[in-house]
């Protein structure tokens, strides 16, 4: 009989990293910046978890992703885009105080 991985290992294998790593942490992850190693890009993804709905941190994500859908998003003067770019600064300033 042919021994088959765990399931878990499986998807963990396929996935490329933890499976509670959060949105942002894998946006960071796949930034391909020279500095997004796993240790910061966790604490990164903590950071987020600690200020960021779910939610906001899938927005987060495409934001680290697409620059441009930042600057949009940062000039828009929809009260919820002000809003969460307010906490989205937050964001910021935590993981930068976290990983710093």
């Amino acid at each position: 009989m042919r021994k088959s991985f765990p399931a878990f290992l499986t998807v963990f294998l396929f996935v490329g990293g933890p499976l509670d790593a959060n949105p942002v942490e894998r946006a960071c992850i796949g930034s391909g910046h020279t500095v997004a190693n796993a240790a910061l890009c966790a604490c990164i993804g903590s950071a987020a978890r600690d200020t960021l709905s779910y939610r906001e941190q899938r927005q987060a994500a495409r934001l680290l992703r697409d620059p441009d859908e930042a600057q949009a998003l940062r000039m828009s003067s929809s009260r919820r885009d002000e809003a969460f770019w307010d906490r989205y600064r937050a964001f910021g300033a935590t993981a930068e105080a976290m990983c710093g």
